[in-house]
C-alpha cells in the first residue's frame, strides 16, 4: 500500500480529487452567498434567520433550487417549506 501511495499516478489522482473538492467548496460558498443576499433583499433580517438551516445543505443542486424558490415565493413560510422539502428529498 505504501508503494501505491508513492506512485505518481496515485499522487495525480489525489491532487485532482483535492482540486475538485476545493472547486465544489468554492461553488457552494458562492451559492450560499447568493441565497443569503436574496433572503436579505426579499425578507430582510427575518429571512436571514433561515441561513443556519440552509448552511447544512451541501448539495449544489439543492442550494440552487432554494435560490430559485426564494425568487418565486412570496412568503417566508413558503421558503421554509421549500427548504424542508429540499433537505429531505
Amino acid at each position: 500500500m505504501a508503494v501505491l501511495r508513492e506512485s505518481p499516478w496515485y499522487q495525480e489522482i489525489l491532487k485532482e480529487g483535492e482540486q475538485r473538492g476545493e472547486q465544489r467548496g468554492e461553488q457552494r460558498g458562492k451559492e450560499l452567498g447568493r441565497i443569503e443576499m436574496a433572503l436579505e433583499i426579499k425578507f430582510r433580517e427575518e429571512g436571514l434567520q433561515l441561513m443556519s438551516e440552509i448552511a447544512d445543505i451541501s448539495d449544489l443542486d439543492k442550494l440552487k433550487a432554494i435560490q430559485r424558490g426564494i425568487m418565486t415565493l412570496n412568503t417566508l413560510d413558503g421558503v421554509r417549506t421549500l427548504i424542508q422539502n429540499v433537505k429531505f428529498t
